[in-house]
């Protein structure tokens, strides 16, 4: 009495003929570059916007520092603890939108980075092997011996 594989019991219990195990190797794809052409209309109007919102930051900056000096004359004339609260306000905005225009540059040269050539960086290779682990395993090492042989390992 021949021992059975895990297939040939399976296949005894659900009445059907084992299956026939074949090596298929998959075709493996090599990466292709993506070119991408910038839209001269899109292009221009990402220009504009940007200099737009440059300009409206660094105004925004500009009268931030003068009110700053400006209610700052206030509080120390006045002695007023709302006022120091307002200098401190008007210190976070100005902080902020000097943050605001750094991420602006970042953000620019990520869009100009994104629009210059591109590579596929999502490739996937499937190999699908149909048998059995044994059968696996003298697949695995006949490439290792005929490495070895070869003398490329």
């Amino acid at each position: 009495m021949s021992k059975k594989t895990s297939a040939e019991k399976i296949s005894d219990a659900l009445n059907i003929d084992p299956p026939e195990t074949e090596i298929v190797e998959a075709e493996v794809i090599e990466p292709t570059e993506i070119e991408h052409v910038p839209d001269s209309k899109r292009q221009q109007d990402l220009d504009k916007d940007y200099k737009t919102v440059r300009q409206n930051l660094l105004d925004i900056v500009n009268v931030g520092a003068g009110a700053i000096e400006g209610i700052l004359t206030v509080a120390s004339e006045g002695d007023n603890p709302r006022a120091y609260e307002v200098v401190s306000q008007m210190i976070k905005s100005v902080t902020e939108a000097n943050k605001d225009l750094i991420d602006l540059h970042k953000q620019m040269g990520d869009i100009e980075g994104e629009s210059s050539s591109q590579k596929a960086s999502n490739i996937t290779n499937n190999s699908i092997f149909v048998g059995s682990t044994k059968q696996l395993q003298d697949l695995v090492k006949n490439n290792f011996k005929r490495l070895e042989d070869d003398g490329t390992k």
